[in-house]
């Protein structure tokens, strides 16, 4: 009977974990429509990836951009299903097939809503913001939108090139066209509105960092220490170390502390040891410890 109720409850679990991610989904793709149909199309900001592409090919040949969209993603899909597996190209299908329609859906609003949009600079953060934040929900999902995605994940398969440098090539090289067919001053500005997706996205997957993780290595270990159990009341970890140059054994310190104590600790071990080597990171979640 035990064993069933555990069983009951991790099913429970899953299903509500997969009506999250596709509730983020869904909110993901909303986001990003809106801050395509709203901000990016209008002002002709080619920020990379299928939907820059279609920016330009609407004001080139009128075409569609949630038609290009769709026919682009489908193929890409076919293209994936052929050199990346029916694994690989599942996790694509739902947010390839599901981005047009949202786009699409949007585009009627602006019918009803509108914006003055004619503040480009306005326009891009917004729409920086909006599809960024947006992009990074999908993601955090668990979903892909495919387009160049797919690309990138061949590209790194067979030319073994990392993915960050397969999407800087297929991004940079979407956005670059856009210089030939709106200028210097759209190119500048679209780089905006790349560089606000990037860190947003970023930003919802890994959270905004309230601790920071320090590695400190210094000749006087015990005050060091010290100073971080009982002054700031927070734990370390002391590790064996050699050094790399010097092939001496040395102590290297490890604690997290939060953000708001990040410049006390700082000055701390400066005060102990002037002349201290440490390594600040952020650190996203912390479990565990007291």
């Amino acid at each position: 009977m035990k064993k069933k109720n555990n069983n009951q409850k991790k099913i429970g679990f899953l299903r509500k974990y997969k009506i999250i991610n596709v509730l983020e989904l869904l909110l993901g793709l909303t986001l990003f429509s809106v801050a395509f149909n709203f901000f990016l199309l209008p002002n002709d900001l080619v920020f990379g990836g299928v939907s820059g592409l279609s920016i330009i090919f609407n004001h080139l040949f009128g075409i569609d951009p949630s038609i290009f969209v769709l026919i682009v993603s489908i193929g890409l899909l076919f293209v994936s299903l052929i050199f990346l597996g029916k694994e690989k190209t599942a996790g694509s299908v739902l947010g390839s097939l599901l981005l047009p329609l949202f786009l699409k859906i949007t585009e009627l609003f602006t019918v009803y809503f509108s914006f003055d949009t004619t503040d480009i600079f306005l326009a891009a953060i917004f729409g920086g913001v909006l599809s960024g934040v947006g992009i990074g929900l999908v993601y955090k999902a668990g979903f892909t939108t495919g387009g160049t995605d797919i690309i990138n994940q061949i590209l790194n398969k067979y030319l073994k090139i990392s993915l960050g440098k397969c999407m800087l090539f297929s991004d940079g090289f979407i956005v670059g066209c856009s210089i030939f067919v709106f200028g210097i001053v759209k190119f500048m500005y679209a780089v905006v509105v790349l560089y606000i997706m990037s860190n947003l996205t970023d930003r919802v997957l890994l959270g905004i960092s309230k601790s920071k993780a320090f590695y400190i290595v210094t000749d006087k270990v015990s005050e060091v220490k010290k100073f971080v159990l009982l002054t700031m009341g927070h734990g370390v970890t002391v590790f064996d170390a050699i050094g790399g140059f010097s092939k001496e054994d040395q102590k290297v310190l490890f604690c997290v502390v939060p953000t708001r104590e990040y410049f006390r600790l700082k000055e701390g071990i400066h005060e102990i040891d002037n002349d201290a080597f440490f390594v600040v990171t952020d650190a996203y979640e912390v479990f565990g410890g007291e």
